[in-house]
């Protein structure tokens, strides 16, 4: 029977370290770190002392995307001062191009009264003018091809008097790192990652899931506030309301705003990309960095998004860094929307240096097997089991030295989900709470974010007949791990026996539809196929019979290796420094 005392003791060191992480520390790894990192320095420097720490063991492979990383991250800092001069220059474009936009609006429509235009129009302009700007009707102007063409002069005119956009300075390659299961691409990732820190200033981590759902998040914003039946046109009809000109005059610059408003409408991917990476608490822009960790196409929608969000961030100076299970060619094998995918892997390799690592080893269970004994993975489910597993729960409750509650989280698109037991970044599920409902990974990522540490009883063995249950298993131990949350729970089967499936047949790989129980987000996903011209074909329903069962075998290789590596001390230690729990009490 495990060491109840072992777990506590570790957990101990993160309630006191509230007190720690008000200095200001920094982390370079997820799960590889020292106490108390000096400056931060370059990822190689970062491995080499692990290694000879003992703490990791040497691989050739993982040197190897270590140095390629090293020589990315040697670039960056003069990238970073090249960035922020072009966004100046690009700021003072902008400025300057809105300025003769409006100029050469307000001489067209001056134009057009003076050739007599507006003879015709309606001799109540100004009870028009104020019904269109409360949104009541749309202006009865110019048709569409007509307002195109003039929308296409007038650029063409801009381009010609205020010059064409500042070109971007040449980013460093990306780096998009593939291998098998627990062969190191998360945690070398990490280390980048946090050797950035400070030096530049617009960077996100995300994994799959988190960056979907982001999309999505934004998607929706931006629809919300600038959606045609919202009739947001306050803001930029204030400098044609103050203009001293006719009614009528007034009435048709808004009604070319408007159609501005809608043309940008129909471009929502790149407009979301624009906002994907910024700062919002900085006023300085500059270069940006995207690590994305497991990224996965097997949904038409997914294919889709990334494509358009990658592309525009790609070509405007972003400097990507992916993992996946999967060479970039071969992530869409089933051929899902073909052009779209070919155009996108061809952007990305030429931003991107392509590396495999071949290690066949999953350092994962290395590192577990290095380890005196396992925790907190507790099975089979007998009385002992419950036992030690409600003894844990009371003794940890009790050192947090607070009172359990019941909670309530706020999710996304005004949902919220109820925790029904938590004290001081602490809670506790059965499995069929989280996994048995109709919930997703924006209900894990908002428990993960919320508690250090997860209790999880009656974890059964995952079978066909739970195949959805299974589904929603994987993506809560993907951003459990994820968000470096410590995990104690009570399972039927050893964690090596907990995917294998039964008699009734083996488990599909479901575990990138996290949207399918977003009602509101629906419409969002069918909007963006529908303007891409994609059938619904890409549908979860139409997608399950092409999934093939080496992407199942992907899914549960990697969520064994992550709950195996979750029990070992190495994994525990770094929960205080790498939990935004511990984050939010600087």
């Amino acid at each position: 029977m495990p060491n109840v005392s072992q777990i506590s003791n570790i957990l101990r060191l993160g309630f006191s370290s509230r007190r720690q992480l008000s200095n200001g520390l920094h982390f370079v790894a997820r799960s590889y770190t020292t106490s108390d990192p000096p400056k931060p320095s370059g990822p190689l420097t970062s491995y080499s002392k692990l290694v000879e720490q003992g703490r990791l063991q040497h691989d050739p492979y993982q040197e190897k995307v270590v140095s390629a990383f090293e020589n990315l991250f040697g670039r960056l800092e003069h990238f970073e001062k090249e960035m922020e001069h072009y966004h100046v220059r690009l700021a003072e474009w902008e400025k300057r191009r809105e300025e003769e936009r409006r100029k050469l609006m307000v001489e067209e429509a001056e134009k057009k009264e003076e050739d007599g235009m507006w003879a015709s129009m309606n001799k109540h302009g100004q009870k028009l003018l104020g019904r269109w700007v409360l949104g009541r009707r749309q202006m009865n102007v110019e048709p569409g091809v007509g307002k195109w063409v003039s929308y296409l002069n007038r650029e063409r005119k801009l381009d010609s008097i205020v010059g064409s956009r500042p070109a971007v300075p040449l980013a460093p390659k990306g780096l998009y790192i593939y291998g098998n299961v627990g062969c190191g691409k998360t945690m070398l990732m990490d280390m980048f990652y946090g050797a950035t820190d400070g030096i530049i200033r617009h960077r996100q981590r995300f994994h799959f899931h988190e960056a979907m759902l982001k999309i999505n998040e934004q998607m929706h914003k931006y629809w919300k506030e600038n959606g045609a039946e919202k009739a947001s046109q306050y803001s930029i009809s204030k400098w044609i309301m103050n203009l001293p000109v006719d009614e009528k005059v007034k009435e048709w610059l808004a009604g070319e705003e408007f159609y501005k408003q809608q043309l940008q409408m129909k471009h929502i991917l790149p407009a979301v990309a624009d906002k994907f990476l910024v700062d919002q608490q900085s006023t300085k822009k500059g270069a940006s960095i995207l690590c994305f960790d497991e990224i996965q196409t097997v949904d038409v929608f997914a294919i889709v998004a990334l494509s358009g969000i990658m592309s525009r961030l790609l070509t405007t100076g972003t400097v990507l860094v992916a993992t996946s299970n999967r060479a970039p060619r071969e992530l869409n094998q089933d051929g899902m929307q073909k052009e779209i995918f070919d155009k996108f892997i061809s952007k990305l390799e030429k931003h991107c240096e392509i590396i495999s690592i071949g290690s066949e080893v999953d350092y994962r269970r290395v590192a577990a097997k290095n380890s005196v004994e396992n925790v907190h993975y507790l099975w089979p489910l007998n009385n002992a089991v419950l036992e030690e597993f409600e003894k844990m729960w009371c003794q940890v409750t009790e050192e947090s030295g607070g009172e359990i509650t019941s909670a309530t989280l706020p999710v996304m698109f005004g949902r919220t989900v109820e925790v029904p037991a938590s004290c001081n970044g602490v809670a506790r599920f059965t499995f069929e709470y989280l996994c048995g409902r109709p919930v997703g990974a924006a209900d894990y990522i908002a428990v993960a974010k919320n508690y250090h540490t997860i209790f999880i009883s009656d974890i059964p063995a995952m079978s066909m007949e739970i195949r959805d249950k299974a589904r929603r298993f994987i993506t809560l131990v993907d951003e459990l791990y994820n968000h470096h949350c410590c995990l104690v729970s009570s399972a039927e089967t050893p964690i090596d026996e907990l995917f294998q499936g039964t008699a009734e047949g083996t488990l599909f790989d479901l575990e990138s539809f996290q949207f399918e129980t977003e009602t509101e987000d629906s419409r969002l996903r069918r909007d963006v196929l529908a303007e891409g011209s994609i059938s619904a074909a890409g549908s979860p329903s139409s997608i399950v019979s092409m999934l093939s069962g080496e992407e199942e075998m992907f899914a549960f290789a990697r969520a064994a290796s992550r709950l195996i590596e979750m029990q070992t001390p190495l994994y525990l230690e770094g929960v205080r420094f790498l939990h935004p729990y511990f984050h939010q009490q600087k």
